[in-house]
């Protein structure tokens, strides 16, 4: 187990002590439901923001107030910064949890809930802003020792610049926006011929959707795995909580997760797991976040891409692995109080698996499919837990993402959890719309899933080849 990194010069502050005692959940789904829960063994009131089309919704049942904020588009309810401010003003609310997705990862959001008083259950609005500018957060890696892919260190500002650094770096090269994230705004050139175009797509894709059109290149590497290191932070001490793999996706987008990761031996485990630390020390970092990194299993080597400023959809992995509650270290590091636990004291059991349960066609190229539910009855049993907002009766509105439910599975070793989530899978029943669980069933008897031998393109190249939708994966 890997020791704790020194504080860096440049790292946080320690945060007085901000005590609060109800909270405005700033999100809906199945991260609500989370949030409600780790807040009410807390012994925290909940206030469940909610839009027209979530009226009914689990979260809200569960919560002890409740404030519709809009309409059903997230523009006009969940993404809106002054509807959430005033929804904590009137309810009363001194703290404010973003959960993932919407406004998590939004700078501007994290100031204003501060600046109105309210304790931001998050990491510092600096933080958000650098780490969510990939150039930025790629030279906060460089000077942290952490191993980037080759390629630019800023914004490219000319094609003379990108074509410089795409001969350096050797082709083929990759285009991303300094904003992006899900990949958008990225576009890989194979050559010299292709750059100018990927530069010229990204930025416009980066532009319309980021509201910023600047773009860096760095080297494309093929078949590689995607693994993601959680960590915790205090602003003067940050830990590590072990690793998820995450390289069974499509477009960028996760679809099982599972930790330990099989393709790390030992030594490099160790590596990246001190890599990852190191970052989060380096830039003070408060809260849970997780550095995300390519892994080449040709060459054996990692290479940072990122860091995510929020809980990760998939952070149940890691619960089960180390039987912590990282809602819960979240609401204690908001109040001011130190890392609960130190790198020593953090063990790990077994090998858990999260496969995630979408409202989604496969076979027409994962469609989103709304509708109501007509019988939904989870699994469970030894080893297994189901995050959800579901019920029977209840209506998946179009709006949002199309996540009914994560499926967790925990067993001894990789091959019993796998198992498990076979049976877990068999056993759960969704009545009303299509849904991703006989894609998940076909996913775990594949050969090469039991072995461990995939990469980030495997669904599409090797599980969906000669799919008819094969282009849309």
């Amino acid at each position: 187990m890997i020791t704790e990194v020194a504080t860096d010069q440049d790292a946080g502050t320690a945060q007085r002590p901000r005590r609060f005692r109800r909270v405005l959940i700033a999100n809906r789904g199945e991260i609500a439901v989370r949030i409600n829960q780790a807040c009410r063994e807390a012994g925290l009131e909940t206030v469940q923001v909610y839009s027209v089309a979530d009226a009914h919704s689990h979260a809200v049942r569960l919560a002890d107030r409740s404030v519709c904020i809009g309409g059903p588009r997230p523009s006009e309810s969940y993404l809106s910064v002054n509807a959430l401010l005033e929804a904590a003003r009137t309810s009363g609310a001194d703290a404010v949890h973003p959960g993932y997705g919407f406004l998590s990862e939004n700078a501007e959001f994290a100031e204003r809930v501060e600046q109105a008083g309210l304790v931001y259950v998050g990491p510092q609005a600096q933080i958000i802003r650098t780490m969510g500018d990939k150039a930025a957060a790629r030279e906060c890696a460089m000077r942290a020792g952490v191993p980037v892919t080759p390629g630019s260190s800023q914004p490219i500002d000319h094609l003379a610049d990108a074509l410089a650094i795409a001969a350096e770096a050797g082709y083929p090269v990759v285009v991303k926006a300094v904003a992006g994230g899900g990949g958008r705004g990225m576009r890989v050139a194979k050559d010299e011929s292709e750059l100018q175009t990927a530069l010229e797509r990204a930025a416009s894709e980066a532009k319309a959707a980021f509201g910023n059109g600047a773009v860096y290149v760095e080297k494309f590497l093929e078949e590689v795995r995607h693994i993601e290191v959680q960590v915790m932070g205090d602003g003067q001490r940050a830990i590590h909580l072990g690793e998820r793999d995450c390289t069974i996706q499509r477009r960028h987008q996760k679809l099982v997760e599972e930790g330990p990761s099989p393709a790390l031996s030992a030594e490099l485990r160790e590596q990246i797991l001190l890599a990852a630390t190191r970052l989060a020390q380096f830039v003070g970092y408060r809260s849970a976040g997780t550095v995300e990194f390519i892994f080449d299993a040709r060459e054996q080597r990692f290479y940072f891409i990122e860091m995510n400023t929020r809980i990760q959809v998939e952070h149940p992995v890691t619960e089960m692995l180390t039987g912590l509650d990282l809602v819960q270290m979240q609401l204690a590091i908001a109040r001011g109080e130190p890392l609960p636990i130190d790198q020593a004291a953090v063990t790990f059991s077994g090998h858990a698996i999260e496969c995630r349960i979408n409202a989604e066609d496969p076979d027409k190229g994962f469609m989103p499919r709304a509708g109501r539910l007509t019988g939904f009855v989870p699994p469970s049993g030894p080893g297994i837990r189901v995050d959800t907002h579901a019920y029977p009766g209840y209506d998946l509105p179009p709006y949002y993402d199309s996540l009914i439910a994560k499926v967790v599975a925990w067993g001894p070793d990789r091959g019993s959890a796998i198992a498990r989530m076979r049976r877990a899978l068999a056993d759960f029943r969704i009545e009303g719309v299509k849904t991703t669980i006989d894609f998940h069933k076909r996913l775990l008897e594949e050969p090469r899933f039991i072995d461990g031998d995939v990469h980030t393109r495997f669904i599409k190249e090797q599980m969906w080849a000669g799919h008819p939708m094969q282009h849309l994966l």
